[in-house]
């Protein structure tokens, strides 16, 4: 089965898309929609396939409320259908690696074992970033890869978004219970349908010229 779409379709939810400010409250995603949103976060590429991340979607309405206070009294959170807190794995350690490589056996019907080249290589990569210092920051960048990939995913599905940096994390892990569990919130997104008030939704999209962004060799 094709799974192709037309590139003027692409091109015209892209065009569509934009960081929505004024979410329709009333509004609800779907749950298949949803569904396929939650997959796309799933199916999202990683370095090495290691996943380092955990994506906690918020749509109790006391837990909305509480965000708002810990994103600079930004209302997203509140008025979007459904808000994910995007959060990654600090310290990547060897359980992590472990549980990576028990699934790909689960997966692809092999004995783990059969595996132990691929988790030395994994393990060293690992550790010399560790030892590097930048093993935390080589694996938020991870998390920003499945963020695109949600955002251009719902975008497809006529679902609007809006990234959030104006957080601040270390609440965030408070109100969510990550707070101690080895995961940290980095960024977030709303989710949900523009509400048609909101004046950003007309105001054109300002983009330097594909000549001025994309070289070609």
């Amino acid at each position: 089965m094709s799974t192709t779409i037309p590139p003027t379709q692409l091109v015209a939810a892209l065009n569509w898309r934009y960081a929505t400010k004024k979410f329709d409250p009333t509004r609800t995603i779907p749950p298949d929609v949803w569904l396929a949103l939650e997959q796309a976060l799933v199916l999202s590429p990683s370095s090495i396939g290691l996943q380092p991340w955990k994506f906690i979607v918020v749509t109790d309405p006391a837990v909305k409320t509480a965000l708002v206070g810990a994103s600079y009294r930004q209302t997203q959170s509140l008025d979007c259908s459904h808000f994910v807190a995007f959060a990654v794995r600090r310290d990547l350690d060897a359980a992590h690696v472990d549980r990576h490589i028990a699934r790909m056996a689960e997966v692809r019907g092999v004995t783990v074992e059969s595996l132990g080249k691929f988790r030395a290589m994994v393990m060293g990569n690992l550790d010399k970033a560790r030892a590097g210092g930048t093993l935390d920051t080589w694996q938020e960048h991870q998390v920003y890869i499945a963020l695109g990939q949600f955002m251009a995913s719902a975008a497809v599905l006529g679902v609007d978004t809006c990234p959030m940096e104006g957080i601040e994390p270390e609440k965030f892990d408070e109100i969510l219970g990550l707070a101690g569990t080895g995961y940290a919130t980095v960024v977030a997104c709303a989710a949900g349908y523009r509400l048609a008030e909101d004046k950003y939704a007309t105001t054109p999209k300002v983009r330097f010229k594909p000549d001025d962004v994309i070289a070609r060799v």
